[in-house]
């Protein structure tokens, strides 16, 4: 083929529904956008025209499908043994297929492992640290602690040979305990982390974020404080995804990270309904490009309006971002944590940008080191 096409999207075959009621969490209030008479179950014409069309759409030797919710595994098992079976069925030209889940760990059980070992998911499973860090916001609907459930189906996973990746919400406690955090994933045995900052506004328009968000400073120390162990001791034997994405400049490789590209829109949603968005955080009437039902998903992926949406990230970037010298390894991260203002009253700048500046500027001089080493091995 001789179009390029790199897309990630984010399959949400239960909708925003989740056994869960965490506190942060930005996607369980999309039942109200679908309407309470909403199903919020994919269909089975619709999970064979998504499936179909996803395979036709891309253009990489390796094709993934990224199961997302709410909670994926809501859907059941039987919807995810129909989805393999028809991946087979329309992969006519026999390319290989990932399909990634992130779950929050409490469906878990010897029967899903066993389907998702034998299918060689990858798996994401949601921890915020320790339990007395875990049960701070990762609660059931009616209040009670998740901690223990989440971590039986950690063990689960484990025991049936998947090695699940971490993915850590750093909020506003977490913050301040970044190697009691770092320290209990290593203990799991986590080969690869991923930090996510929680960032929420007070309300739609606010410049403020609410008290669970992470300051931003803090989330910078935070990084560099366990960047410098996993210098130290780790490298080679963990993975962290931001530490990563921040050393791909020394290389030089284009990040993999949507927020850190300097173009984003490779990483759509496709809901329980067909209807695809623009982003994950971006699912609002604005942004509904269209549905799978009446419109292909490789049209709707380069669609003007998708491109737009990508191209916007670059365009509304601050002076201030502009000139700043660690641009090439943030490019003014995700578009949805710009509404603070620069020092000079420019709008537009990212809410995390002083914790990012800190921590990217901490780990340049490692960046350089390694740099240097891989230029002169390949001379």
């Amino acid at each position: 083929m001789n179009l390029s096409r790199e897309f990630q999207i984010f399959a949400k075959p239960s909708g925003p529904l989740c056994n869960l009621g965490c506190m942060y969490c930005y996607y369980l209030d999309k039942a109200d956008f679908f309407g309470k008479e909403a199903s919020f179950r994919m269909p089975d014409e619709i999970l064979d025209s998504y499936i179909r069309q996803h395979i036709e759409a891309a253009t990489e030797p390796v094709i993934t499908f990224s199961w997302h919710g709410g909670e994926p595994m809501v859907a059941g098992l039987k919807f995810y043994r129909k989805a393999v079976a028809l991946q087979k069925e329309y992969n006519s030209a026999g390319r290989k297929i990932i399909n990634g889940m992130q779950t929050n760990g409490m469906l878990v059980n010897a029967e899903w492992c066993r389907f998702l070992a034998e299918e060689n998911f990858v798996i994401g499973i949601s921890i915020d640290g320790p339990e007395n860090l875990h049960d701070l916001f990762r609660l059931t609907k009616d209040g009670s602690p998740t901690f223990n459930r989440v971590m039986r189906g950690y063990d689960q996973l484990v025991i049936h040979g998947i090695d699940p990746e971490i993915l850590c919400v750093v909020n506003a406690e977490n913050v301040k305990y970044p190697l009691e955090v770092y320290r209990f994933f290593k203990q799991l045995g986590a080969g690869f982390m991923t930090f996510i900052p929680l960032v929420e506004k007070m309300e739609c328009n606010s410049r403020v974020a609410s008290s669970r968000s992470v300051p931003s400073q803090a989330f910078g120390h935070f990084l560099c404080t366990i960047f410098d162990e996993w210098v130290e001791q780790d490298i080679g034997k963990v993975r962290v995804q931001i530490f990563e994405e921040a050393l791909r400049t020394a290389f030089p490789q284009e990040h993999t990270l949507c927020i850190f590209k300097p173009v984003c829109g490779g990483v759509p949603v496709v809901e329980h309904n067909g209807d695809f968005f623009s982003c994950d955080h971006f699912v609002t009437r604005e942004h509904h490009v269209g549905n799978i039902g009446k419109t292909s998903l490789a049209e709707m992926l380069d669609s003007r309006q998708q491109k737009l949406f990508g191209q916007s990230k670059q365009d509304t970037l601050p002076r201030y971002c502009l000139a700043c010298e660690v641009r090439d390894m943030c490019n003014g991260e995700c578009p949805k944590n710009r509404f603070i203002n620069t020092p000079d009253g420019e709008p537009g700048l990212n809410y995390l940008c002083a914790g990012y500046k800190m921590f990217f500027n901490h780990c340049r001089p490692f960046a350089k080191a390694v740099a240097k080493a891989w230029k002169q091995s390949t001379k």
